[in-house]
Parts: C-alpha cells; sequence; structure tokens
C-alpha cells in the first residue's frame, strides 16, 4: 500500500473538499491532513481500492465508494467534535 498520489487524490476531490471544509485541519501537503501539529489524517492506494488512515483512535477506512466518503467524513466528525 503506498500514500496517494495526485492523480489517486484526483479521484477523491469532492471528498477532500469535504475534508478541507472541517474546522481545525490543516492540509500541510495536498491529501495530509493534521490538528493540533499533528497526523490526522492521509490516503493510501493499493489495487483493492483508496483507502483513509485517520487517527485518533486509528482507523483505514475504504473511500473507493461513497458509503466508504461518508463514513469517513463521518468518523472525522466524530474525532472533531
Amino acid at each position: 500500500m503506498r500514500h496517494a498520489r495526485d492523480q489517486d487524490l484526483d479521484r477523491l476531490e469532492d471528498l477532500l473538499a469535504q475534508v478541507r471544509a472541517l474546522p481545525g485541519l490543516v492540509e500541510k501537503k495536498r491529501g495530509v491532513f493534521y490538528r493540533r501539529g499533528r497526523s490526522f489524517l492521509h490516503f493510501h492506494e493499493d489495487p483493492k481500492g483508496l483507502f483513509a488512515d485517520i487517527s485518533d483512535p486509528d482507523e483505514r477506512i475504504d473511500v473507493t465508494g461513497p458509503a466508504g466518503q461518508a463514513a469517513l467524513i463521518a468518523a472525522a466528525h466524530a474525532r472533531l467534535a
């Protein structure tokens, strides 16, 4: 599993826009988000699809489809609350 490249992230641009709108996150590099100076969220690609790693607690979410993308946004909201 490798970190998502720009062409991978292009497929997630709508999701990235939703993440960028969340309060308290800083996008240090495209698709790599920090909260309070600590890594919070980044993306990976492998043959099975696109995945997001979110912290506090650590979780990997398949964001290849709409259901996984909605799950990621819900998980991010819960962690930021």
